[in-house]
């Protein structure tokens, strides 16, 4: 160094353009440079520095790393600031530095460790889990083999079973002798509990016990009337739980037989189709008013239409004349509730009844006398007599509890019991030659059953359907009409696949929350439905256009029927109590 300085000194004597001997140049300032690395001097002055500086620089309990060696004074300083009264501080808090050394997790599984705690406690020793050796007194483990509280010998455990035994009886013996000394006394004395009953009388004190000989008349009856009940309820007869009003009717004609002897259901004899031709009706030709409230279902006399069946919501059930005087002709009086369906059997002489009161009746339609009663205990939705000529005697229910149940009205028994529906059945329509039946149901599904066979065999169900109160089979029997609650009619077929038609669909009329039926015109032509304000809608098949519109009813057009013969002749009826004919 001291050469270089001597050098430096040497240049600027010899030198005259030097800055100090010539002060005119400007002095050039030069930044000094270090060539040494960068070194991190801060643990340099930790380790420098004396303990007193260290201790006066805790470690961070909650830091994770620590870069150097510290002292155990440090790592053990205590925390700065005042201890927080509730907080936990140390292993509780999670901390894993211990005086004595890192805190690990030990596996042990809590039986072994009850066993070997509860055997500490009990013998006082117990086996290490981390070492294969015992800790506590090991002249009790020498003398007990070294067994736990849980693996005792055989005839240990033997002998302490039948100590324990016999130690309970002795227990209670002592017991019932204290109890005899207390209770011999307590006998004796009259002012105590025991001496009352001993010497209390029984009330049947001095009757003559034994088995009681022969009922009374009174007795023998009401047994017979308790069992009757009894049989009736189990059979399905005279209805659980539903309600009884006695059945009657009143015939309105003026003879019940013409002077031939014919009875005035049946049809008269030039009856026929006039062409095959449907037209649609413009105007009201005949109104029927008899019932004080709305009308729920209408029914044409099958095959000759020339009565007219009305279900209503005054209990009662009327048949009223179509072709010669339009009156009423009977009124069938057995229902104590709002009558919901009605169906007749093929040849009209014979029709089913359904009502709130959860009872289906079947009537004579001629003398309005009930031939036989069913009931579940259930409101009854729908009912509908099998088609078939050899089955007229099978009636089948939808009922509010999701079942559709099929009576054999010969015997009175339920046959069958078709139960997977989630919510109230409303329809049942009968398909394939009466093979199978489509029913409908406030779950929002189709389900197509085979007859007599209790396993559905399609199951339709989107998440756009809504429910399907009413449907109609078409005349040539390949398509159903669903008359769905979200303001159209869909149409299905009845082919294997039962599908949706997407190309048909009939809209316009407002029916949401009113299950109106909808129905064909005879020739297929047609389609027609009530709606909710009162309207009859018609609409064309092939183009699935609006054809007509007709103002019925004030409030709800709720069924709408054609007429079997008479090909332009509608009858529709309403909850304003009419019937009427256009």
């Amino acid at each position: 160094m001291d050469l270089l300085h001597q050098y430096s000194d040497d240049q600027n004597d010899d030198e005259p353009d030097s800055p100090s001997q010539n002060p005119s140049s400007p002095p050039r300032l030069l930044p000094g440079r270090s060539g040494a690395p960068m070194v991190d001097d801060t643990m340099l002055a930790l380790t420098v520095s004396s303990s007193a500086s260290a201790l006066s620089r805790p470690i961070d309990p909650t830091q994770h790393l620590v870069g150097f060696n510290p002292s155990y004074d440090q790592l053990w300083a205590p925390i700065q600031g005042p201890a927080h009264p509730y907080a936990k501080d140390g292993i509780a808090q999670g901390m894993r530095n211990h005086k004595l050394g890192f805190v690990e997790d030990a596996a042990i599984e809590p039986f072994l460790f009850d066993e070997q705690y509860n055997t500490f406690h009990k013998f006082g020793y117990a086996a290490d889990p981390s070492a294969n050796n015992y800790v506590g007194d090991l002249d009790a483990l020498r003398s007990n083999n070294a067994v736990s509280v849980y693996n005792i010998p055989r005839h240990q455990q033997k002998r302490r079973k039948t100590e324990a035994k016999d130690k309970k009886i002795s227990d209670e013996n002592d017991e019932e002798d204290r109890e005899e000394d207390d209770g011999q006394e307590e006998i004796e004395n009259p002012a105590t509990e025991a001496w009352l009953l001993k010497n209390k009388k029984s009330p049947w004190a001095g009757k003559k016990e034994g088995l009681q000989g022969e009922l009374t008349e009174e007795q023998k009856k009401y047994a017979e009337e308790y069992a009757k009940k009894k049989g009736e309820e189990k059979s399905g007869f005279g209805g659980e739980k539903a309600e009884v009003v006695k059945d009657k009717s009143t015939f309105h004609g003026k003879e019940e037989r013409d002077y031939q002897g014919r009875s005035w259901i049946a049809p008269p004899k030039d009856a026929k189709a006039s062409n095959d031709h449907c037209y649609i009706p413009k105007r009201l030709v005949h109104t029927w008013s008899g019932h004080t409230k709305g009308v729920s279902a209408i029914r044409f006399f099958p095959k000759y239409g020339h009565l007219i069946l009305s279900a209503s919501m005054d209990t009662k059930v009327k048949i009223w004349d179509v072709f010669n005087s339009g009156k009423c002709m009977r009124t069938y009086m057995g229902h104590s509730k709002a009558v919901r369906d009605i169906c007749f059997s093929n040849d009209g002489t014979k029709f089913l009844s359904a009502g709130y009161d959860k009872n289906i009746k079947y009537w004579d339609t001629e003398t309005g006398q009930v031939i036989s009663t069913f009931a579940t205990g259930k409101i009854p939705y729908v009912v509908k007599l099998n088609p078939d000529e050899d089955k007229q005697n099978v009636l089948l229910a939808g009922m509010s509890d999701k079942k559709i149940v099929q009576w054999d009205m010969n015997t009175g028994q339920i046959t069958q019991e078709y139960d997977q529906h989630l919510g109230a059945v409303n329809t049942i329509t009968f398909v394939d030659n009466n093979r199978r039946f489509v029913t409908s149901s406030d779950d929002k599904s189709l389900r197509v059953w085979e007859f007599g066979i209790p396993v559905v065999i399609k199951y339709i169900s989107e998440p756009h359907m809504h429910s399907m109160p009413s449907i109609s089979l078409h005349p040539n029997a390949n398509w159903l009409a669903a008359q769905s609650l979200d303001n159209q009619i869909l149409i299905y077929s009845t082919r294997e696949k039962f599908q949706l038609n997407k190309k048909k669909r009939f809209a316009g009329h407002i029916v949401a929350g009113y299950a109106c039926q909808v129905n064909f015109s005879p020739d297929g032509r047609f389609v027609m439905s009530g709606d909710g304000e009162g309207k009859c809608w018609f609409w064309d098949w092939k183009s699935c256009k609006v054809f007509r519109t007709l103002k019925c009813h004030e409030g709800v057009c709720i069924g709408c029927e054609w007429h079997p013969l008479e090909q332009s002749k509608v009858a529709t009826c309403g909850w304003d109590g009419m019937i009427k004919y256009w």
